[in-house]
């Protein structure tokens, strides 16, 4: 699974020795075996490290008899971060991860620095990662899944956007899941930063627990230390030094969740050394990412949103704050685990019509009708949703997809889902005619 010893940055070579790890090409003569559909056999001495990708259970078979054996699980994250040369920037959080990890490495960028945007972002850490020196910068999008089995990852700057529950099917309860969360700053050092958001009370708690510099970031507080808004400014205070940054009415990301993330990356690049005016000049033209409130058009003076990567109800409440408009919602999948409880009561202060489906449909629809939500339509599937959001629709309101679950009860990823709900819409804006898009069709 490894290559040769000597691609080993030297401070991360002691640790594989410690474990006692063994290097081998795979793509030499050693050769890859694939086990389908049985998992393979862990025996003493045919295994010396295993490596797990992100979605697979620790409790399934060969990773239980690895860890009886003492041979080491780890994830494709601490992998890739035993070949590491460029200083690392990590990003996690229950929400806002994708959108702060592409305005960090959008900010390293523009400011002139050779940059590695990878890891749950989409590309995998370990494809690229040999190729960037000391000199350049690797910007880390870091999931729960792929922390919980690090061991010796070390960002030089680690951030925490939020934490709410969330996979918790997984990680049963919101201590576990918090405490993979705390593995990104766990082998911190005295000169590395950990930026964390001050306006959460999970986050904000844990910087007693950081054995880095803490960096908070707040939208509702002004700082002794930190990035925050101070008369609708985004303002720097890292030094002793008051910097203003950027108007706030520049940004052009909508919610005060996005907000956040526009803090979060300033803080990150900030701490990295990137001047205030380099790091406005980003933000003032960073539009968003795909599937994350994008706008995808308007016909018929309705606005359509693809919030898609809304994967979580608390990701779901932060879209719906985003909009004054009355809103046509289209939500449901595959549940986490999470409680709709609370989306269910920003719904009914929120939502004019609610549209379910999916596999929880039924759960999300019961809690939305107990919170008093008064028009709730099932439908069979995302293009049908949508074809009866466009029939409901009227001018001035907005169809929102933010599903509040994961996508693989009836897609690959949050991606295809994206793709789809943009091509529906899109084909419904070219016609802007009910007559032309019959139901049998969709």
């Amino acid at each position: 699974m490894l290559t040769d010893k000597q691609n080993i940055a030297p401070d991360k070579l002691a640790a594989l020795e410690v474990v006692g790890r063994q290097t081998s090409d795979v793509r030499g003569d050693a050769g890859v075996k694939v086990h389908f559909p049985d998992y393979p056999l862990i025996k003493p001495g045919d295994y010396s490290l295993v490596v797990v990708s992100p979605g697979v259970p620790l409790d399934i078979p060969p990773v239980v008899q690895a860890k009886n054996l003492n041979i080491p699980v780890v994830s494709e994250l601490e992998l890739a971060y035993w070949y590491a040369l460029a200083p690392i920037v990590a990003i996690t959080g229950t929400n806002g991860k994708t959108t702060t990890t592409t305005i960090v490495g959008e900010i390293c960028k523009d400011a002139g620095l050779n940059t590695l945007v990878a890891g749950n972002i989409g590309l995998p850490l370990i494809n690229d990662i040999e190729n960037y020196t000391t000199h350049d910068v690797v910007v880390a999008e870091v999931s729960s899944f792929q922390l919980e089995t690090t061991v010796f990852f070390r960002p030089q700057v680690a951030v925490i956007l939020n934490i709410s529950p969330d996979h918790l099917d997984r990680h049963k309860n919101l201590a576990n899941y918090t405490a993979a969360k705390t593995k990104i700053f766990e082998n911190q050092r005295t000169g590395d930063f950990t930026v964390l958001n001050y306006d959460d009370p999970y986050t904000r708690n844990l910087a007693s627990y950081s054995p880095g510099t803490v960096i908070f970031f707040s939208r509702q507080r002004i700082l002794e230390k930190g990035v925050f808004t101070q008369n609708d400014w985004i303002i720097s205070n890292l030094t002793g030094k008051t910097e203003p940054v950027l108007p706030v009415k520049k940004i052009q990301l909508p919610g005060a969740h996005n907000l956040e993330n526009v803090l979060a990356a300033a803080a990150s690049a900030l701490v990295l050394g990137i001047e205030p005016l380099k790091v406005a000049k980003t933000l003032r033209l960073f539009k968003g990412v795909a599937h994350r409130l994008e706008f995808v058009a308007e016909f018929n003076g309705v606005r359509y949103i693809n919030d898609s990567k809304g994967t979580n109800p608390e990701a779901s409440i932060r879209a719906l704050e985003a909009f004054a408009a009355p809103i046509i919602l289209l939500a449901g999948g595959k549940n986490k685990g999470n409680s709709f409880t609370t989306l269910a009561q920003k719904i009914k202060e929120n939502v004019r019509v609610l549209i379910t489906l999916g596999e929880c449909a039924g759960e999300l629809e019961k809690e939305a009708k107990q919170a008093g939500v008064a028009k709730v339509i099932r439908a069979n599937d995302l293009r049908q949703a949508v074809f009866s959001a466009y029939q409901l629709a009227q001018p001035g309101e907005v169809v929102l997809l933010s599903p509040a679950c994961a996508s693989w009860d009836m897609f690959c990823d949050y991606v295809e889902r994206g793709n789809l709900f943009r091509k529906t819409v899109l084909e419904l804006s070219a016609s802007s005619r009910q007559d032309a898009y019959p139901t049998k069709q969709l």
